[in-house]
């Protein structure tokens, strides 16, 4: 495999298209140099059709804990990621639904668990797709591979805690939801079935949405008009970062650019977000747009 410099002139962590298309050869080998993983919260997505040679990830079965809302043990995730012919050297290309939404949490999995080799195809399933670019239906299946992962790496992770100092210190707050989220109006997308007992969100957060991060067509802006984005907000990168959503995925885009694409220096996903801040007792709530909101706990 070549070197990250010459593989795209967006980003070292981005992909596109073009490259994964002359790479499918190599993605159907049983080669563990290349693997490429599309991950949706719907995967019949997957069944309809994906990239020649890449294995389908649910987002809810596979990259959450099966008894407690958090992220797979270091264990489960190398297991999950040896199953599919994945080794620590292997080059990790990961795509998905809704702008690579669930892609960005497993690329954050990767981070967090310590691969280096990984990347997101900017644009995702949908761009592929409206690209007439090739699909299939057969699932691929590769040899098993023993994985040994050198994380975690809570240098990129936010908890509670750490979202509770963030009210009080220069720690930048990022919440990626809609504004009706925000402002307290609904707690959850339509058709979501992840709740809080309150609306509205973390004092001091600055509401920009994810889908600001993308383009019409799914893939990323251009990092000048992405600096320019959040520099715009306040957010700039001599400050400490903390994102959240409503369970972690749409945040995992957020961080992403800002980690990935910007090279901001510290820049952490609350991966519990509203789901766990909207549910605890005593955290401080706020509700409205900033300036006009009430203040609770």
């Amino acid at each position: 495999m070549t070197g990250r410099t010459t593989r795209t002139d967006r980003s070292d962590a981005l992909v596109s298209p073009e490259w994964v298309a002359e790479r499918l050869p190599e993605a159907r080998s049983d080669d563990p140099s290349l693997r490429l993983v599309e991950v949706d919260l719907n995967t019949g997505f997957y069944d309809e059709g994906h990239l020649p040679g890449a294995v389908g990830l649910d987002w809810r079965s596979d990259l959450q804990h099966d008894r407690r809302r958090d992220v797979p043990s270091a264990r489960a995730f190398a297991d999950l990621l040896g199953d599919h012919g994945i080794t620590e050297g292997t080059t990790v290309v990961a795509y998905g639904d809704n702008a690579n939404w669930f892609a960005a949490h497993f690329y954050w999995l990767l981070t967090y668990y310590g691969h280096d080799d990984a990347y997101l195809l900017d644009g995702g399933r949908e761009h592929w797709v409206e690209s007439d670019r090739p699909t299939t239906t057969e699932v691929p299946s590769f040899t098993a591979r023993t994985y040994e992962p050198t994380g975690p790496f809570e240098h990129v992770r936010a908890y509670r805690d750490d979202v509770a100092r963030a009210v009080d210190d220069r720690t930048a707050l990022i919440d990626v939801r809609l504004p009706e989220e925000f402002d307290g109006t609904v707690v959850a997308p339509p058709g979501m079935d992840e709740f809080a007992q309150r609306g509205g969100h973390v004092p001091g957060a600055v509401n920009v949405v994810w889908s600001v991060n993308v383009a019409p067509d799914g893939r990323f802006k251009s990092r000048a008009e992405l600096a320019a984005l959040y520099r715009d907000r306040g957010v700039t990168p001599d400050r400490s970062v903390v994102v959240y959503c409503r369970i972690g995925e749409r945040s995992s885009l957020t961080w992403f650019v800002l980690s990935e694409l910007l090279d901001y220096p510290s820049v952490r996903n609350y991966d519990g977000s509203w789901t766990e801040w909207g549910n605890l007792v005593g955290v401080p709530v706020e509700t409205g747009r900033p300036g006009s909101g009430e203040r609770d706990g």
